[in-house]
């Protein structure tokens, strides 16, 4: 099956679903409808088959090379080429992005009001938002 189209193979602008069929039962729906990217959608059908390898081998290089037939170095090359085309940087772990000095202030201020706890004062103030989230349910 065909991919949907996101962008015009022409002009470059965004396309839009208009027509929907089942082959199985042969109706046609038509109408305007809402299509959803996939954050996989910048990968090539290769990337994408490599990833589907990379899950069903349920991350193990070393079953990926028996099954693939390439080196552990290729196979790893290969990780990084999706990695980039997802918009990330290979083996560089998201920092936690900290809060400049008046929203530190805010996160003081909401403290000493007791609208927030320590715990999520804390977190909130290294830039750690998963765990503000866990301190906001364990209270």
């Amino acid at each position: 099956m065909k991919q949907v189209l996101m962008r015009c193979p022409v002009c470059g602008g965004e396309t839009e679903v208009t027509r929907i069929y089942c082959p199985s039962c042969d109706t046609t729906i038509e109408g305007h409808f809402h299509t959803v990217a996939s954050p996989f959608s910048p990968l090539s059908p290769e990337q994408q088959q490599f990833l589907l390898t990379f899950v069903r081998c349920e991350g193990r290089f070393n079953r990926m090379e028996e099954e693939l037939k390439l080196s552990y170095p290729t196979l790893r090359n290969r990780l990084y080429e999706v990695i980039r085309a997802l918009g990330y940087e290979p083996g560089r772990e998201e920092q936690p992005q900290r809060p400049g000095a008046d929203e530190r202030l805010r996160i003081l201020d909401e403290l000493a009001q007791g609208l927030i706890s320590a715990a999520e004062a804390q977190a909130r103030l290294r830039g750690v938002k998963q765990e503000a989230e866990k301190a906001d349910k364990s209270e």
